[in-house]
Formats: structure tokens, sequence, C-alpha cells
């Protein structure tokens, strides 16, 4: 009696064990999660023990259309991307082409920061990690609608501004994976994207998967991005070129892909043919680098979680005991979440053709039914606390209601006329024609717009394409005590594409 007690507590312990959750209710949630944010569309991946539990599309492609998406329609992927050169570069260290502590100078001789010291000393690594002392998102308006090389945007890195010391600090830099695009180039002889097709992609049997926005219509099956207005309808925006900024975001991919490169990194860097990057290699990726605070409203999000910070290419945490491997990706109209859990070989994957706020809590929500964590609904809580990003409609709102109406320019128009310089704005040449003043960005033809007189010396900023991250926006003309027009201010509030971080100076004499 006592043995038959044990075998079938052993029987039950195992099947406690080994439950899974059913796909079909995962299935249900994504779908009823897609219509409740109202997304026009995403396609998820689930992958686990080395195999592909669900790949499968939700909604259409484009909002209003009747295309619907599948597990071979391809989105932005955007800065998952730099999971994929960390790794690329994590090979090029096997191969002896380069070291992980070797000068970023030794290789980019053009590359150059705030201060000589940290010029010097910059190494490899310190280009995945965010630690070099650049505030998040910082000089991103030197490669956004650029026509400048990615070389060129690295030589422009210089005029970024110190936002914290070297090594003490956070701050997300899509610059400095633009730099280590140029390191690849330099160590392998391949532009980053070539070498990553030829040494990741294509032994993964990631058929779908392009680089470049030109690579698009001879694939077909694509998302169209999505722009959310003030109460959360979609309008489609068109796909925005990012091959000068590719190493820190230009990867465009599909479900069925993706599940093969996460399944590749849970079964420690392989497939059955070839190592793609070597488990003492991928273990350094995993490995925090740079450590931040989990704020209060972090945890009580996301329950089970202590410790977080970023590795090299990817951010890594714990998890309720478990390490957590993950990535988030913003691109012009598209989001895009990757989650594992090594130690339960599980990952998934979600795209989306619009940006909001869905992919997190998808991943979060199937991950903990797979872990038998803390059963919630991470998509209702978030969905209730999304606003439709209403602190950035209330910011714009208040800019309007400071207007002062009835004023005049204090100058005639053809004296604001002229070209100003930044670094990192380059030249932006202000033209009068007729009796109306509209700007062009040398460096950045993407970002031409027209002047609509705001008041006093400032004009309100319509652009003349449409743009995802921004709308309304007003640059100011600064005037000296002699009447001279001296420099422009920008003032285009968002959270990505800073224009204010520096003052243009005019360049008449």
């Amino acid at each position: 009696m006592k043995f038959k007690y044990i075998f079938l507590l052993l029987v039950f312990s195992c099947s406690v064990a080994t439950a899974q959750p059913k796909v079909a209710d995962l299935d249900k949630y994504i779908a009823k999660a897609q219509k409740d944010w109202n997304v026009p569309g995403i396609a998820v991946a689930i992958v686990k023990d080395g195999k592909v539990v669900l790949s499968k599309g939700y909604g259409v492609k484009e909002a209003g259309g009747k295309e619907a998406v599948d597990s071979e329609t391809l989105f932005a992927i955007a800065s998952n991307t730099k999971a994929f050169v960390a790794t690329a570069i994590g090979q090029l260290v096997i191969e002896g082409k380069l070291n992980w502590d070797d000068k970023v100078i030794d290789h980019l001789p053009f590359f150059e920061l705030y201060d000589d010291y940290t010029t010097r000393h910059a190494t490899v690594e310190d280009l995945l990690c965010h630690r070099l002392g650049l505030g998040t998102f910082s000089g991103d308006l030197m490669w956004y609608k650029a026509n400048l090389s990615a070389e060129d945007v690295v030589k422009k890195v210089k005029y970024v501004p110190q936002a914290y010391e070297f090594r003490n600090g956070y701050g997300y830099s899509n610059l400095m994976f633009i730099a280590a695009g140029e390191v690849i180039r330099s160590a392998s002889g391949l532009p980053w994207h070539e070498y990553v097709k030829k040494q990741i992609i294509a032994p993964l049997g990631m058929s779908r998967t392009v680089t470049s926005t030109d690579d698009l219509e001879a694939k077909d099956n694509y998302a169209s991005p999505h722009k959310p207005d003030a109460v959360g309808n979609n309008e489609p925006i068109p796909w925005v070129n990012w091959d000068n900024m590719g190493a820190a975001g230009g990867i465009i991919s599909s479900a069925d892909d993706m599940a093969k490169w996460t399944i590749m990194n849970l079964n420690g860097g392989k497939t059955s043919q070839k190592t793609i990057i070597a488990k003492e290699q991928q273990n350094r990726l995993w490995t925090p680098h740079n450590n931040f605070v989990v704020s209060e409203q972090a945890r009580a999000a996301t329950p089970g979680r202590h410790f977080s910070g970023y590795g090299l290419g990817y951010g890594v945490s714990d998890y309720y005991g478990k390490q957590l491997v993950a990535h988030s990706g913003g691109y012009d109209g598209m989001y895009s979440y990757v989650m594992m859990v090594p130690d339960e070989n599980l990952g998934v994957v979600v795209l989306t053709n619009s940006m909001k706020g869905i992919a997190s809590p998808l991943c979060y929500y199937i991950i903990n039914q797979y872990i038998k964590a803390e059963t919630k609904d991470f998509s209702a809580e978030a969905l209730a606390r999304n606003n439709n990003n209403k602190s950035h409609y209330d910011d714009i709102a208040q800019r309007r209601q400071a207007r002062v109406s009835g004023t005049k320019p204090s100058l005639s128009l053809e004296k604001y006329a002229g070209t100003y310089w930044a670094g990192m704005h380059g030249n932006v040449v202000v033209v009068k024609q007729d009796d109306k003043l509209w700007f062009y960005m040398e460096d950045n033809p993407g970002l031409t717009a027209d002047l609509v007189h705001w008041h006093y010396d400032s004009w309100e900023i319509k652009w003349r394409e449409p743009q995802a991250w921004f709308d309304f926006g007003t640059l100011q003309f600064k005037i000296d005590n002699n009447m001279k027009v001296t420099g422009l201010h920008f003032d285009v509030p968002n959270g990505d594409i800073f224009f204010d971080e520096v003052d243009l100076v005019n360049t008449k004499k």
C-alpha cells in the first residue's frame, strides 16, 4: 500500500510538472487581445522544448483591408536586430577577428565621442550595453530619415552631448549599435547585413527575413505600419528606410523565421547542423553588463521580477527565480517583442503593425501559463493603464493653449531666411517663397516642412510627409539685441527623436 501511494504520488507530480497550457486557449487569448487593443494585425510564435507550438497571424495587414496576417507575413523587428549584431560579434570573437575588449578606434579610426578619454577607452563590448555616457535615444535625429551612410552617422557622434559618466549609467543608444555594425564590417570585410545574412539568417533557414525595406516588394506578404491617433484609431503610414541604422534596428522578419532564431538560442546557440554562437559567447551576451533599478511600477506590472539589466544586445532579468532574456523593438508604425526563459526552453515572439503596447503583456501572459506563475490578465491590465499616449497629447494641448494670438513677426520674412547649422543637425535651410517660409534639412530630406506663423518669432511646423513619432512642433528664431537672427530652436514634443538637444546657429556673416 505504501509503495502504491508513492507510485501514485510520483505519477501525479510528473503530470503536474509536465502539464502544458492548451494552445487553443492561448490562441483565443491572443485573438481577443488583438481586438481589444484595436491593433490591425499581429503575428505570434511560441516555441517550447525545441518545437514550434504556435506560429500564427491575427487580424489584417492594413487597417480596413481584407488581406489576413499569417505566420509568414513580414514585420519590422526593429531593435530585436541588436541581438543578431551582438551574436555576429560573438562569432567574430571565436574566429579571432576581434576581441571584446578591443578599442573601438582600433577598428574605426573615425570613431569619436564627447571627450578624448572616452574615445580612446571605449571597447567593442561597451558599444553593446548602453554605458558609454550617451543619453537614451540621444542623437537619433542624425540618422532618422537621413541621406547619410552608417559611417557618416558614426562620424557625427562626437556632437552628441555627454549625459552621464563613462560606464557609470545607462542610456539606450542606437548610435553605438550603428558603430558596432561598422566594427563588423572592419573585422569581417562584409557590411553587417551581409555578414548576418551569411552567418546567421541563411544557416537558420530564415528564408523570409530581409535587412532592408528595399527587399519587401520581392518578398511580398508584408504588413503595413500604422500610427495610432489620440483616440486609438490606426492610420496606415509608409515604410521608412532604416538602412543607415540597420545594425541597430533594420531586420524585417516573420513569426515562422523568428521561431527558428528563438529555438536556436534556446538550444545553446546550436542547430542540428551548425553552432551559430558558442555557448561561452552566448553566456556573455546574456550576462548583465549594465544594471538598473526595477521601479515599483515595474514590479507591480510584472510580479516576480527583482533585478534587471542589459547584457549585450539583450535585456536580462530574473523572473520568479528564472532567467528571463528579452528585448523590445520599435519602428515607425510597428512594435515587436521577443522573450525567452532558457530554464524552461521556452520562447515567445510577438510582431505587430501598430505602435501600441500589446506585445509585452502578451509575452508575459504566455510565459506565465507555462511556468505556472501568478495567473492574471496581463493584456487587460496593460490596456487599462494604456491612455492612448494621453500625456503626449496633453502636452501638445498645453502648448496650443500657450499660443498668443494677434502677434506679428519682429522682422520681415526675408530676414529669417538663411542657413542654420549644428553638428547634430547639419544644415537647416529656411527658404522664403512668395509670402511664406519653409525649411529643409540637408542631411534629412524626409524632414521637410512648411512654416505657418504661430506667435512672435515662432512658426508652427507642418511636415510635408507623415511622421510616426511626432506631429505638432514649432520653430523659434532667436534674435539678438540688434534685431539680427542668430539661430533656431526646435520644439517638437516626442519621446524618441529629439530636435531640441542643441540649437542651430545662423551661418550668415
